[in-house]
């Protein structure tokens, strides 16, 4: 870890709850290195999105000190406080990465990837899953039955109970598809080295394994060499496959298929600039093999993404609702690109607004653009969360592409 740049970890999760009365924040890290029950101030999170291994402890004093009105706070302050959270285990610094090297060792010898997530965000015994899958998806609005089977849908990745109305849109949508294989776009939160990082374990849920086509994540390993993570441990924790896997298993229970699961990180200092251009300079090669998997007969596509994350809980100044409507307009511009099949607009629009509003899905749907074939696409849904103990919210959407 520089000491002129600190890197807070971005591999971590933050929950408000209530301490004594006083407002917390309490932190789980899915490698189990911050120990769990170990909470921060809420005035901390701001803080930790501003160490993000770019900003000098001198510009992350300033931009305290200006978030406090002018009440000063030193670099000497900063570095201070960054010790403190690296002693917690909440820094990115040559302790964490020795343990997490040794974690990912493990995993890399684990014959499949276990649920972390199943007995919390969803039931964890066959029986109580699928009645709780069944229960959500009757609350599909009657259009979501696309009368044609789609090329692909965007799903929410968002905790299911969130985000129920989302999913249920856009699985409800391949109710009665018989794909061979499902491409699924998530979001790598904890990707750090490459754009896209894969997999072939198969994936474990409380309904049983899901496959996964080990010959075609070889092919895009192959051609992906330069943008792709050589590790796979941003698998061994992250929710947003995990998720997508427990629905396609569920919907698709009488097609046997296969999964490529496809983490995509974010942009944000892997790009040299918000341009398709550049996203295709660092892709390009990867882009043309998942295309040509896409053309095969039997494909769908499914992208597990949230959209905007705003408020301080994710580093603005301003609460959610001050930031809501213009982010919402984003994601609106986002889907509309999408639909016209214009790539280039879509990465417009995200270069207008220098991700402001934290898109974390930006990745994975810009692949989507990429490799889709012609389609229509059909918006099943758009709503947000709102966590009011932090004045933060997250927004996603329910879509189905069909061809033309």
């Amino acid at each position: 870890m520089s000491t002129d740049n600190p890197r807070a970890r971005h591999d971590l999760e933050f929950i408000p709850f209530d301490h004594e009365g006083q407002p917390a924040i309490l932190v789980r890290d899915r490698l189990e290195i911050v120990p769990w029950g170990t909470g921060i101030p809420p005035g901390v999170l701001p803080v930790l999105a501003l160490l993000d291994g770019r900003h000098t402890l001198a510009e992350v004093a300033a931009a305290v000190t200006e978030a406090q009105g002018g009440r000063l706070v030193a670099a000497e302050d900063v570095a201070g406080l960054v010790a403190q959270l690296d002693t917690a285990g909440l820094m990115d610094s040559p302790g964490y990465r020795e343990r997490k090297a040794a974690i990912a060792a493990e995993f890399a010898a684990a014959p499949r990837r276990d649920t972390v997530f199943a007995g919390q965000a969803y039931p964890d015994t066959p029986a109580a899953l699928a009645g709780y899958l069944d229960e959500l998806l009757a609350e599909a609005p009657a259009e979501a039955t696309a009368d044609a089977a789609p090329l692909a849908i965007i799903a929410p990745h968002i905790d299911p109970e969130a985000g129920r109305a989302g999913y249920a849109a856009a699985y409800a949508a391949i109710r009665g598809c018989a794909p061979s294989r499902v491409i699924v776009l998530g979001v790598g939160h904890q990707l750090m080295a490459g754009l896209y990082c894969l997999t072939d374990k198969p994936f474990a849920t409380p309904l049983g394994e899901v496959a996964v086509d080990a010959a075609a994540v070889a092919r895009l390993r192959q051609a992906g060499q330069g943008c792709v993570d050589p590790s796979e441990l941003p698998h061994k924790a992250e929710h947003s496959i995990e998720f997508q896997a427990v629905f396609l298993h569920h919907t698709l229970k009488k097609t046997p298929f296969a999964m490529v699961p496809i983490l995509c990180g974010s942009p944000a200092g892997l790009l040299t600039e918000t341009s398709r251009r550049a996203f295709r300079d660092a892709t390009g090669p990867f882009l043309d093999a998942l295309a040509e998997l896409v053309r095969q007969p039997g494909t769908l596509i499914v992208a597990g993404v949230d959209f905007c994350h705003i408020g301080g809980k994710f580093g603005h100044a301003e609460p959610a609702e001050a930031l809501e409507e213009a982010a919402l307009a984003h994601d609106r511009a986002l889907l509309d690109a999408l639909a016209a099949g214009d790539p280039d607009a879509f990465w417009a629009e995200s270069a207008r607004v220098d991700d402001a509003y934290n898109v974390c899905g930006l990745t994975a749907l810009g692949t989507l653009a990429e490799v889709l074939p012609p389609a229509a696409m059909v918006l099943l849904g758009h709503d947000i969360m709102r966590e009011a103990p932090t004045l933060s919210a997250v927004s996603f959407a329910a879509a189905a592409f069909t061809a033309r």
